[in-house]
């Protein structure tokens, strides 16, 4: 079931325009050399924070969170005025009444009865190219969510779909969700944020980039985990060092790469744009990046791939120009995938605690639904650590 979901996810996300528009208007090929990034997802998040409410009267635009920071009080405190309910003080009330008449805030019906009507639904949301990464997640939610006595719904989006925000929407309100987890890129999407928000829904967020996260995040440390390959492959001897870079509307794909040129500024090597690629975090794209690595002169003695399956496709091209591996060339991945010890030879790869993040990020909502109706509960941040899994794809350089 869940291989099935991964696939359709992988298929629908290869007949959509996978890169996010550049400065000359198009979105380049997988396999394209390296530019200077696009501006940075923070800027989008400012210009959408920024933007002026309740000027027209019609409220139109207006969230929850509007309503808060106008009233000078919490989204919950909001809520509860909404919904009716005891110990809010009647100035506080007054003041959000007199704050959401004045804007014209209307909230949807449904959306306001949502918080006296919590179920142990728990929605985990993904659009992720990896099958791998997708059942590891899966499985590390899953095992909370029987462990507590909560059901999971499993629901594979599509991120740039412009009515994504009107399915989960509707998916909340129809499934009487109690929480959701976000998964990459999903978690970076200001509109998608804005929505839970303005339902009042808990949900938590996983690898969120710093300007966005806006709950409770499980996080990875990849820029660390991703300056340490490097330097490992710099102590092998390497000097041209290929990177392979992810998905670039994940957080963790710019993450990854500063990681990488960090390493290189550290050990006194110059950076090499050419050696720099874009991938988009499958098979495939791997495929495409390394076949213009490996036919380019003077070719990489090493490719750091941004996760496995990039990797792999990485390593058959070699296998197909008949480049020696891991003596001529070596190969790191990154996640520690089960497909890193099912290629040959063998990844290394950083194993990044998939299942884990995962099965903390369930204990945060968890505790989030439960914490509910007086909102005395609280979840904290949790940042999980790595570790480099050396095998049989690299060796000191030629």
């Amino acid at each position: 079931m869940a291989n099935a979901s991964a696939g359709t996810v992988d298929r629908a996300l290869r007949k959509q325009p996978s890169r996010r528009r550049q400065a000359s208007g198009g979105y380049p090929s997988p396999g394209a050399r390296w530019q200077n990034p696009a501006p940075r997802r923070d800027c989008i998040e400012k210009a959408f924070m920024t933007k002026s409410v309740g000027r027209t009267g019609s409220g139109r635009g207006v969230t929850i969170k509007d309503i808060a920071r106008l009233a000078g009080v919490s989204i919950k405190t909001v809520s509860r005025v909404m919904n009716g309910e005891p110990n809010v003080h009647q100035e506080t009330k007054a003041r959000v009444a007199a704050v959401m008449r004045d804007t014209s805030y209307k909230p949807h019906p449904s959306a306001r009865n949502l918080a006296r009507t919590r179920s142990h639904n728990i929605a985990l949301l993904y659009d992720n190219p990896s099958a791998s990464y997708i059942v590891n997640l899966q499985q590390g939610v899953l095992e909370i969510c029987r462990e507590e006595g909560f059901h999971l719904l499993i629901r594979p989006c599509q991120y740039r779909s412009p009515s994504l925000v009107h399915e989960i929407t509707a998916l909340v309100l129809e499934s009487r969700i109690g929480g959701l987890i976000l998964s990459p890129p999903l978690t970076d999407l200001p509109k998608l944020l804005a929505a839970l928000e303005d339902m009042d829904l808990d949900y938590v967020q996983i690898s969120p980039l710093a300007s966005l996260r806006r709950s409770p995040a499980v996080a990875f440390n990849d820029r660390n985990a991703a300056y340490d390959v490097t330097s490992y492959l710099i102590g092998l001897g390497h000097k041209r060092i290929a990177f392979i870079k992810g998905h670039p509307d994940h957080g963790c794909s710019e993450a990854r790469l500063g990681g990488y040129l960090d390493a290189l500024q550290a050990h006194g090597s110059s950076v090499d744009e050419g050696l720099i690629t874009q991938g988009l975090f499958s098979f495939d794209s791997g495929v495409q990046c390394g076949r213009l690595l490996l036919t380019s002169s003077p070719r990489p003695t090493a490719i750091f791939a941004s996760n496995d399956d990039m990797a792999a496709g990485a390593l058959q091209v070699a296998h197909s120009l008949g480049i020696p591996v891991p003596t001529e060339l070596s190969v790191v991945g990154y996640d520690d995938t089960p497909l890193a010890q099912q290629v040959w030879p063998s990844l290394t790869t950083v194993r990044q605690p998939i299942q884990e993040m995962a099965r903390a990020a369930a204990v945060q909502v968890v505790q989030k639904i439960r914490a509910r109706p007086d909102g005395n509960g609280s979840a904290e941040d949790v940042t999980l650590d790595y570790s480099l899994i050396v095998r049989d794809s690299t060796a000191p350089a030629p």
